[in-house]
């Protein structure tokens, strides 16, 4: 997993799991306490996340509210948005461009 940007923007590329975790959330934290506005965490380079990734971009989302900020996520792959959706995560987190309809559970 690599991490690069600044306070106001962050592009995740590679894999976002356990082994990577401790220092995606320092990059994250330190971006987060480092700017103010939006945060934008561009995810079209990830290639995976686990639970624990996942867990670590939910620490961001709540550290950011907790400054008045709000963490944003852009280019979220296809897969992950199923996550998402399954999750209800959808519902709390900030998704540029929302939530492709198709991802969508059938009623």
């Amino acid at each position: 997993m690599h991490i690069k940007g600044d306070y106001a923007e962050l592009v995740v590329e590679g894999r976002l799991d356990v082994r990577s975790a401790a220092d995606a959330r320092t990059a994250l934290h330190h971006a987060v306490d480092s700017g103010c506005g939006d945060l934008v965490l561009d995810l079209t380079e990830l290639d995976s996340w686990d639970a624990t990734g996942l867990g670590v971009i939910m620490g961001a989302h709540r550290r950011a509210g907790r400054v008045n900020r709000r963490l944003v996520l852009r280019g979220v792959p296809h897969r992950m948005q199923r996550l998402l959706v399954a999750t209800r995560l959808h519902r709390i987190l900030a998704i540029e461009g929302g939530i492709a309809a198709e991802t969508l559970p059938r009623v």
